[in-house]
């Protein structure tokens, strides 16, 4: 099994080393957060500064996993050693990539994100279970290294995810939509109930509690990664506003709300009852593999194993 490096020890970062250790892997990580790195180092976890845990995955040749925000990648990116094995949890694809192209084009990158997390942040918030039935998103580029992509895999099965192969851009497409905008959405609901004053919060209750749980995130974080997606995010803002313009419109003209009710009940319907998956395999060394997987992630199905150079996948 190949060592996993961990840059960054914060709750996705922490959770990937956490989870990688479980799975019987060698670990180790570094973090700039003194807490951080004090609260990993008494939990048992081998933290080290950035420069001796890059040169390390040099020697072992072993995965490196980015898990800093956004603004915080280039800093790691240009301290990689020559053609280490690269991949990242950063909730945005198309900006890493393009940050890799221009820093560290000797390093050979595979783009990763495990759709999991909550609204606490920093190592105490990690565990190793984290991922476990969650989605992780392998970026299947054309010119992706099938071997490091393998890698990635690998680490995503091994902390119990499923793998979900796309493109940077068909990610950030849909991330935008169904992780950006409502942390943007959050954020308005929490202002909007709040000014309603101390009577408003206090008969809050579950609708308003789910519908504002992110809002308690860190607002750096949230900032980095909606800003980082900035144009797929003003798509999905402009889907939203059109709808809750027509909702408006309804309202204030006839009174009625039923078309964006009903249309809600029934994409929440849809997102509850998924069809049922059909097993398949998918060889790793066919000349077409990398398009076979992007279509497998399209079609919303899933890598759910790897078998030597054969990927057990399931597609609705």
């Amino acid at each position: 099994m190949r060592s996993v490096c961990v840059v960054g020890l914060g709750l996705i970062g922490g959770s990937v080393l956490r989870a990688a250790a479980a799975a019987g892997r060698v670990t180790w990580g570094a973090t700039a957060s003194v807490q951080d790195a004090e609260a990993a180092g008494q939990d048992g976890y081998d933290v080290v500064d950035l420069a001796t845990a890059l040169e390390r995955a040099r020697v072992h040749d072993a995965l490196v996993v980015v898990a800093v925000p956004l603004p915080a990648v280039e800093e790691v990116l240009r301290a990689l050693p020559e053609g280490v094995r690269l991949t990242d949890v950063v909730s945005v694809k198309g900006p890493v990539a393009d940050l890799v192209d221009r820093v560290a084009p000797h390093a050979r990158y595979v783009g990763g994100h495990p759709m999991a997390g909550t609204s606490a942040s920093g190592w105490p918030a990690g565990r190793a279970d984290l991922f476990e039935n969650a989605a992780w998103v392998v970026t299947a580029e054309d010119d992706a290294d099938l071997d490091v992509l393998t890698d990635v895999t690998e680490l995503a099965l091994a902390a119990k995810a499923h793998v979900v192969p796309t493109t940077a851009l068909a990610h950030d497409a849909a991330v935008a939509r169904i992780s950006h905008l409502p942390h943007l959405l959050a954020a308005v609901l929490a202002s909007v109930g709040a000014d309603g004053g101390p009577l408003a919060l206090s008969l809050a209750a579950g609708s308003f509690g789910d519908g504002t749980r992110v809002a308690g995130s860190r607002p750096e974080l949230v900032r980095a990664m909606c800003e980082g997606n900035r144009s797929a995010l003003l798509d999905a803002v402009d889907d939203a506003l059109g709808r809750l313009g027509a909702a408006r419109g309804s309202l204030a003209s006839t009174g009625g709300l039923a078309k964006t009710i009903e249309a809600g009940h029934a994409a929440r319907l849809a997102l509850q009852n998924q069809p049922e998956h059909t097993d398949l395999t998918i060889d790793l060394t066919a000349p077409d593999a990398l398009r076979t997987l992007r279509d497998l992630g399209s079609r919303g199905g899933r890598i759910v194993g790897l078998n030597g150079t054969t990927a057990l996948a399931r597609t609705p």
